[in-house]
């Protein structure tokens, strides 16, 4: 069975939470979907339609991605060591 997608009120406190550890309160953005006439800031239900909008299109295709099993590509999948030169000294590879 194939996980159902995520409701637009799962999706809301999934980037709710994230902005807040960001430090972000989209709550200071004004209500409803229209913009601020003096700011230019989105409203905040236009804000979180696009951020809803981001996650359905992007962040799923992007995660769902794997390489292909070419021994080339292979060694892509592990992130690039900061100093690789102290891994190879202490594990002797």
């Amino acid at each position: 069975m194939a996980p159902k997608p995520p409701t637009d009120d799962e999706l809301d406190t999934l980037i709710r939470a994230r902005l807040a550890l960001l430090g972000i309160d989209i709550d200071q953005l004004p209500p409803g979907t229209a913009a601020d006439r003096e700011t230019g800031a989105p409203g905040r239900e236009t804000a979180l339609a696009s951020l809803r909008s981001f996650l359905r299109t992007t962040v799923l295709p992007l995660a769902a991605y794997r390489f292909a099993p070419d021994p080339a590509l292979a060694q892509q999948t592990a992130p690039p060591l900061l100093y690789p030169s102290i891994t190879h000294a202490w594990t002797s590879r």
